[in-house]
């Protein structure tokens, strides 16, 4: 059962700062969401893109992703999409710009573990700046990168933040969405390998 969602108090933010909070995560996802790390409003009340005005839910909701937008404190039912969350960096700050260069490297890292253990289709790095920075990748751009991590694609997407003023609303669920869309024709060319007769089959052995 979920905690009713509510505001945090001014104490409860402040008190926040450098607080982790646990992945929504399984192994075999469709995808799985990297922010960048968490604001003080998801330190203070453990739920990923708590911020009102942040534009990580409308988007999913928006590009297809789920059938209904979720609330944050909704963010177990993920799972049952296939999708899950994840942040380059674990501890809360207020902004992200007070994390290091160190520590966004030392987050790839262990992304990069992390993913190889829990093997999703797709790690959707939300945010281009951390991606670059993570990974070493200074030329890298929003959409599929060419480097994957074993058999997992990664693409980057827009910072949902509502900080974010390069990206509009539809502008952030059009990158989810060609993004969704992707996955759909993954999963649909596997599906159609599956059911493709083998050598001995097609001969009659």
């Amino acid at each position: 059962m979920t905690t009713p969602f509510r505001r945090p108090t001014a104490e409860e933010l402040a008190a926040a700062h450098g607080a982790t909070i646990p992945d929504v995560a399984a192994p075999g996802l469709r995808v799985l969401f990297c922010g960048i790390n968490p604001g003080l409003w998801s330190g203070a009340t453990g739920r990923h893109f708590a911020r009102p005005g942040n534009r990580f839910w409308p988007a999913l909701y928006r590009s297809g992703f789920t059938p209904r937008q979720l609330r944050p404190d909704e963010q177990a039912e993920l799972l049952g999409f296939g999708l899950g969350i994840t942040n380059v960096v674990a501890r809360t700050t207020a902004r992200a710009d007070e994390l290091t260069a160190d520590e966004y490297r030392e987050g790839g890292a262990a992304l990069v573990e992390r993913v190889a253990r829990l093997r999703p289709r797709v790690l959707a790095v939300l945010g281009i700046g951390a991606y670059r920075t993570a990974f070493g990748r200074p030329k890298a751009g929003v959409g599929p990168q060419s480097e994957g991590i074993g058999a997992t694609e990664v693409w980057v997407l827009p910072n949902p933040s509502g900080l974010n003023a390069h990206y509009t609303p539809d502008g952030i669920a059009a990158e989810f969405r060609r993004l969704r869309e992707a996955v759909e024709s993954y999963e649909a060319g596997e599906a159609g390998e599956e059911g493709k007769p083998g050598e001995e089959a097609r001969e009659g052995r």
